[in-house]
């Protein structure tokens, strides 16, 4: 029975040692494409009989990355990419930058800072789009006040995954309510008791460390119109509306807004949503794979014996919570990519919860939080890596400043073992 399980969960194996390991030779966790082991993997899942005929072997592959979940899912992808990238080429992001550090106190950039960062990556839904546009404008800060620039880009990393972490439109979001069956304004709910304690915490924190610094960054004129879009979606998620309708009503507006003012024409509001559609290609992939290759193993027992190596030990709902807390962790640290680890244990995840009663909310925000948090102190992650490259400093020197995402994982796992919040507990 056991040489049984884990040869059904090999192809999980094989995708980790094959993109850990060879991750690690090159000395570079992005030299090999995750696209490019998840293949592999998925090839090896079809090649390995367990007694199933190849033809019925490539029907359950292609049955599991077909499932209404995972086509909502991609639809909901695909609407993402366009209405990101359509904000983006209108000029929303810059527009929101400098609204948000209009309002920055003149003693606490710092704090101010992390602010902007938190709202801007809540707006867009994206922490390497936040880290994009306000590391440079951190990195500047430091470097005209003569300032701890490690400091000043680690708020920018933190507060960016505060929103990466509770966004509407966030992959991580999309793929954690999806896999756990709940919707994203009840997640968002259950986040909350979670991210807004650790982000009040943090700002306290960076209020007291930065009331030495005085100076305001310069910000050009705001344009509040073009704000709009991200204050509707973020508005209309909130209040409960359908997600791809929220993210339909966005396109909307970035085309009547960036068409009235000249941005664009309506060929180029056109290319705007193809170029997004198109930059979510590789996360359409991963997905498919992962989910095809996860239905094989399913099929051959792999699942229910992962279940029960876990939980041998587990006789309750907080048990299971850190078994969930701890597996989604561990597959991050192995992939250095958040949403491909929820994607990754996102079924087992909901077995597991259902099993011993824990919430479906609950499940996906341990899912979302701790994966946000290993996401951002890894040093050979992209958000870490992406700020370091901007601020052309060390990645690795970024780490001990990173206050945000270790407040989180801390108060997460605390929640879990004193039962908060009690109502979704």
């Amino acid at each position: 029975m056991y040489k049984k399980g884990i040869i059904a969960i090999s192809p999980l194996i094989v995708f980790v040692c094959l993109y850990l390991v060879t991750s690690i030779v090159a000395g570079d966790f992005y030299k090999m494409p995750i696209t490019v082991a998840f293949m592999i993997a998925s090839i090896y899942a079809v090649i390995i009989g367990g007694g199933i005929p190849l033809v019925k072997r490539i029907d359950i592959f292609s049955r599991g990355a077909g499932t209404s979940n995972m086509m909502l899912m991609l639809w909901i992808f695909v609407l993402a990419g366009a209405f990101a990238n359509t904000a983006k080429t209108m000029g929303s992001i810059d527009a929101t930058v400098n609204l948000t550090l209009s309002f920055l106190p003149s003693s606490m950039i710092l704090a101010g800072l992390f602010i902007a960062a938190c709202f801007i990556s809540l707006s867009i839904g994206t922490s390497v789009g936040t880290i994009v546009a306000l590391t440079p404008i951190a990195a500047g800060v430091a470097q005209s006040l003569d300032s701890n620039i490690y400091l000043m880009t680690a708020v920018i990393v933190g507060g960016s995954l505060f929103g990466d972490n509770l966004s509407f439109i966030s992959d991580t979001t999309i793929t954690a309510t999806t896999t756990q069956g709940c919707k994203l304004s009840d997640k968002f709910r259950v986040n909350a008791f979670l991210a807004f304690p650790a982000a009040f915490l943090v700002l306290i924190l960076y209020s007291v460390m930065g009331t030495s610094i005085a100076s305001t960054p310069h910000v050009e004129d705001i344009n509040i119109v073009k704000v709009l879009p991200y204050l509707i979606v973020l508005a209309t998620a909130v209040f409960g509306m359908n997600v791809t309708a929220v993210l339909t009503l966005g396109i909307m507006l970035t085309g009547v807004i960036g068409i009235a003012d000249g941005t664009f024409d309506f060929f180029g509001w056109c290319k705007a949503m193809g170029d997004g559609i198109m930059g979510m290609g590789e996360l359409i992939i991963i997905t498919l794979m992962a989910a095809g290759m996860l239905e094989l193993i399913k099929e051959r027992g792999g699942i229910d014996f992962i279940i029960n190596m876990l939980t041998r030990h587990v006789n309750s709902k907080r048990g299971a919570e850190l078994c969930l807390a701890v597996l989604v962790s561990i597959v991050n640290v192995c992939t250095a990519n958040n949403t491909v680890a929820i994607l990754t244990v996102g079924q087992l995840a909901k077995k597991i919860g259902d099993r011993f009663g824990v919430d479906n909310r609950k499940c996906a925000s341990i899912l979302d939080t701790m994966s946000c948090c290993v996401q951002g102190i890894i040093p050979y992650g992209a958000q870490v890596l992406m700020a370091a490259g901007l601020a052309e400093i060390n990645p690795v020197g970024i780490i001990p400043y990173l206050y945000y995402p270790f407040t989180i994982g801390i108060i997460t796992i605390t929640a879990i073992l004193i039962r908060y919040p009690k109502s979704y507990s």
